[in-house]
């Protein structure tokens, strides 16, 4: 007989999985080659043999690990097209090229705000913060870095623009799953949104411009034309190149689904390469070869492995250096015992217990935004999904909020503040580990600068205890009433 389990059990696993976290920071240089993957698979040990306990079974808790799993595919699959794109932009030029001409528009004391802003306006394009940091961010970090900015500061900047640009986006995702999950419309959510979001990052700006305009040493002092000549003797530099990032940027626009989409952008890297870059793709293909033999393999390489280019400037070589899709496995085997971890939680009803008991205790306005903030940021850290953070709190507070007269846009706008909003925070989360694998640069190093991610979910907070904008309903009326009037 199935037992509900304690809210103690419920905490215990999270409890082990964030010690060994912790202990893992301690003793390895680098977490994501197999010590928190293990760490995650240790903790959902735990969560079962507890369960086990409580009455559930093997195979409930097997199926919960397998559809978690298979939620999580769509994200593989993308990171793998990621991979494979990196590789054919570096051949091609298009990295390159957008360094160069980034590296002479773009001055060291505005380049962190403009990097938010470049970011934001793309990601209001596509509707795709993912998208926007795996083309737009790999440059701008590769323009970054050149100018001698620390790379997490940059990583900051890509991620908060990016980021914003996602939540306000009719095109988004999230922006219309969250709207769904709270019983509101599109339009309504975004307006309503916009209240905590916009001052948000406008502060993430200011912060950024600050940093910017106290000038980094490092910067000013970086060899800009030392590299500008590395990077034009090493590859053939035209706007033309930027054809093939427009064609991307253009298909998700039309909304063409995230995986063809990357996938035509991997092969016109791949095309361009051989128009543009003829020589380095004999060299990097097979040197002894003819050309359509040493184009197969360089294409092929570039898509699925190992890419660097020897410029002769060791700062310019750090920058154009790729791994292709196999550099993407070990951020792969992370989700997936992510994912393993929050099936077992779920399926054993921990997670509910946990969130059951955080509802029952928030008894003001104030407290149950509070409350709704946490659970996302809860599930985040446990599910390591922003979809189930979004949609498991959505259902569990959408009467709630109701019955307590707090209209549908208030818990949207919630569930984006902090459900989408924090999951490239945690290393271990789809959206964590994807941008850490993508950019190359770990997910603490780069998550204290995120303050566009760390501020819009304080401000959510601040404005439900402040009583600012918080619209507010008959608890009376029916669902269906609320919903006729929310569609005048």
């Amino acid at each position: 007989m199935t037992q509900k389990p304690s809210l103690w059990a419920a905490f215990v696993p999270i409890i082990i999985l964030i010690v060994l976290l912790a202990l893992n920071v301690s003793f390895f240089d680098d977490t994501l080659g197999g010590a928190n993957q293990l760490a995650l698979l240790l903790a959902a040990l735990v969560a079962g043999l507890i369960a086990l306990r409580y009455g559930r079974k093997w195979e409930e808790m097997q199926a919960g690990m397998v559809e978690s799993i298979s939620t999580s595919m769509p994200s593989v699959l993308i990171l793998l097209l990621i991979g494979a794109l990196a590789g054919t932009w570096l051949l091609s030029g298009i990295v390159p090229a957008l360094i160069y001409y980034g590296l002479k528009i773009l001055h060291p004391s505005i380049f962190l705000p403009a990097a938010v802003i470049v970011s934001a306006l793309v990601a209001i394009a596509t509707g795709s913060s993912w998208s926007t940091i795996a083309t737009l961010g790999i440059a701008l970090l590769g323009i970054g870095k050149a100018l001698g900015f620390e790379e997490g500061l940059v990583v900051g900047a890509i991620i908060s623009g990016s980021y914003f640009g996602d939540k306000m986006s009719p095109l988004s995702d999230t922006t219309n799953l969250a709207p769904a999950m709270a019983g509101t419309t599109l339009f309504v959510h975004i307006r309503n949104m916009a209240w905590t979001t916009v001052p948000s990052i406008i502060i993430t700006l200011f912060i950024f411009s600050i940093i910017g305009f106290m000038g980094n040493e490092q910067a000013q002092s970086a060899d800009v034309q030392g590299i500008l000549d590395a990077i034009s003797g090493s590859f053939y530099i035209s706007p033309l190149l930027f054809i093939v990032p427009a064609l991307v940027i253009f298909m998700i626009i039309k909304k063409v689904p995230a995986l063809p989409a990357l996938f035509v952008g991997a092969l016109l890297g791949g095309l361009f390469a051989l128009l543009f870059q003829a020589e380095l793709v004999q060299n990097y293909g097979a040197a002894e070869a003819s050309y359509a033999q040493a184009a197969y393999i360089a294409i092929n390489k570039a898509m699925f492995g190992d890419l660097s280019v020897d410029t002769g400037n060791t700062t310019v070589n750090a920058l154009l250096a790729t791994s292709g899709m196999a550099g993407m496995l070990n951020t792969i085997w992370l989700i997936i015992c992510a994912m393993v971890f929050g099936g077992v939680m779920d399926a054993c009803g921990f997670l509910e217990r946990i969130t059951q008991s955080v509802i029952g205790a928030a008894h003001s306005t104030g407290n149950l935004i509070a409350s709704t903030v946490g659970t996302c940021l809860f599930f985040n850290l446990t599910a390591s999904d922003q979809y189930l953070a979004i949609v498991v709190p959505g259902k569990m507070y959408a009467d709630t909020y109701r019955k307590r007269g707090l209209a549908p846009e208030v818990l949207s706008r919630t569930l984006e503040d902090s459900g989408t909003v924090t999951s490239v925070l945690i290393p271990w989360n789809t959206c964590g580990a994807t941008q850490a694998g993508v950019l190359k640069v770990d997910t603490m190093t780069y998550a204290p600068y995120c303050f566009f991610n760390i501020i819009s979910p304080i401000m959510s907070i601040v404005f439900a205890y402040a009583d600012i904008k918080i619209a507010r309903i008959d608890p009376e009326k029916s669902k269906e009433e609320a919903k006729e009037e929310l569609l005048k």
